[in-house]
């Protein structure tokens, strides 16, 4: 199941909840465990951003070094 970011703040919601509840939760998973892959979600976005980032770095310097080598120096034939 793919949760979209308006299902995960009223996740976090209801788990900050029941974690406040503390022992007299409801039933199901354990509050901490819903926290804990929560963060685990969180993390993720992190390391996705990091990652495309990288990515579209790499892809500007891969685009420059095409230029060097093709000997436009930067100039594309369309500018």
């Amino acid at each position: 199941m793919i949760l979209d970011a308006n299902q995960l703040a009223a996740l976090r919601q209801r788990n900050d909840e029941e974690v406040r509840r503390g022992n007299n939760g409801t039933h199901g998973y354990p509050a901490q465990t819903i926290q804990s892959l929560l963060h685990t979600v969180e993390a993720l976005k992190k390391e996705k951003r990091k990652w495309k980032k990288l990515a579209q770095a790499r892809g500007k310097a891969l685009e420059k070094i095409s230029d060097i080598t093709a000997g436009t120096n930067g100039h594309h034939e369309s500018d």
